[in-house]
């Protein structure tokens, strides 16, 4: 008689455990709009979400500790005309984000620590340069400044945010046709893309040329997305022709069969891949679903294992993730998820169970910190480097925050003018609000002195 042997993994019993409700965003307006990203975008310092905005596009930015109910008149970043479709916050700098809109430009802003007490309506840039819709912003892994867009007119461009300039442009004769997903590689030298030809190619930007690619990875007609795991391997996520939700694992080197190729469900959310290249677990996400599921890669066979499902009761309208450094160690808390709702934001953390709270180096190897490791003439230049470990033994503290300088030849251009533009009101307009005060309160005290010689003149009578 044959004995199964169970395999032995330190990540078989990780489990996820919701936040309670004064650990939640509540009552925060979640976008209605039909696009297959994440729509929440979280560091150590800030959440963020795009929500409902009349009169175009926004997003909401939170500190980190400001949970519990927000205020109706929270003031949002409120630049873009249209809806806004994506968000992703800077690796490198934790203040500042970039938005991809409909209005069909990039916006790079600047929060200040502490958040916002006044709408943001001035970016630190605009980056114009897309003729339909952005659904897709992703900054470069390791190189300062780098940021990637791509947008609905099929083209992908490379921007050097510090000039404010496209540096790199990959063209319609790249991808015929809508862009689904694009994933940098680890060290930023190679990009993966989805596309709706049913194409998954491999292209190495900056000579805009396809190292690799694999026609129909999944059968369905339904949207791929594709990220870069561990090792050169690719795992992505489709649909079979039986509009049966699948997971696949690639190499790139042979991409003529998959590696591993396991079918999920029948549900019809598009599932949104995070790999953690820490632990090699990727965790499965689909909008929609009221699930996460999680797999370990291993570099044999059968590669891809299934761990685990973390499931509630309401589903999820999208999911932002945490770098590595914003995760409570001393809990053994290995990936944090920030659940939408419908009206409410719900962090879920992912835990391992040890009974001891000392650090556990085996749970927490050397991460990506927030230092850069190239500067971005450097990485055009052709250099490529992985991104700089810090050790997160003693916690991750956050740097001091620093200024996203942008040199641009006309001032006009960079619009950053005013200190309004932070969300932080200039000493002229803390006066001339001061002034105003005063104002209404001579109104106040006048309107005071007829009403008490009105009730003389009644009494009187």
């Amino acid at each position: 008689m044959s004995r199964q042997v169970v395999r032995s993994s330190k990540f078989r019993h990780v489990f996820g455990q919701p936040a309670k409700a004064d650990q939640c965003y509540e009552d925060v307006r979640v976008s209605q709009t039909t696009w297959d990203s994440g729509f929440c975008a979280v560091n150590p310092k800030f959440m963020a979400l795009i929500c409902e905005a009349s009169g175009g596009g926004a997003f909401l930015v939170l500190p980190l500790g400001k949970t519990g109910r927000v205020d109706k008149n929270v003031p949002l970043v409120c630049g873009h005309t249209a809806p806004v479709l994506d968000i992703a916050w800077c690796p490198h700098n934790d203040n500042v984000i970039a938005s991809g809109s409909e209005d069909c430009t990039v916006m790079v802003w600047e929060i200040p620590d502490g958040g916002l007490v006044l709408p943001l309506r001035e970016p630190v840039v605009t980056l114009e340069g897309h003729t339909k819709r952005v659904g897709i912003v992703a900054w470069h892994p390791t190189a300062q400044n780098v940021l990637l867009s791509a947008g609905c007119d099929n083209v992908i461009l490379v921007w050097d945010v510090g000039t404010g300039e496209a540096v790199l442009t990959l063209g319609a004769d790249v991808h015929p046709d809508t862009i689904y997903s694009v994933d940098w590689s680890r060290d930023g030298a190679l990009i993966c893309t989805s596309c709706r030809d049913k194409r998954v190619r491999i292209i190495e930007p900056r000579k805009g040329t396809v190292v690799a690619e694999k026609d129909r990875p999944h059968e369905g007609t339904r949207p791929v997305h594709a990220v870069f795991v561990s090792e050169g391997k690719i795992l992505t996520t489709g649909f079979s022709r039986m509009s049966e939700r699948q997971v696949a694992l690639w190499d790139t080197k042979h991409l003529e069969e998959p590696l591993s190729l396991q079918e999920l469900d029948t549900s019809s959310g598009v599932l949104l891949p995070f790999f953690d290249p820490d632990t090699n677990i990727v965790y499965l996400c689909g909008k929609g679903d009221s699930s996460i599921r999680y797999f370990e890669i291993t570099s044999e066979a059968p590669f891809l294992h299934y761990l685990s499902m973390f499931s509630s009761k309401e589903s999820q309208r999208g999911m932002g993730y945490m770098p590595k450094r914003g995760l409570e160690v001393n809990k053994c808390e290995i990936a944090r998820f920030y659940k939408l709702h419908e009206r409410k934001c719900e962090p879920i953390a992912m835990t391992v169970p040890r009974k001891s709270d000392l650090f556990q180096e085996d749970l927490y190897p050397p991460t990506a910190g927030p230092d850069p490791a190239l500067t971005a003439e450097e990485w055009l230049g052709g250099r490529d480097a992985g991104p700089l470990l810090i050790s997160l033994k003693d916690g991750y503290v956050p740097p001091k925050s620093r200024e996203l300088r942008v040199n641009r030849g006309l001032d006009s251009v960079r619009r950053r003018a005013t200190p309004e533009a932070s969300g932080t009101p200039s000493s002229d307009t803390v006066s001339r609000l001061e002034e105003e005060m005063r104002n209404l309160q001579a109104t106040v005290q006048e309107l005071q002195k007829r009403m008490d010689r009105l009730e003389e003149t009644v009494q009187a009578k």
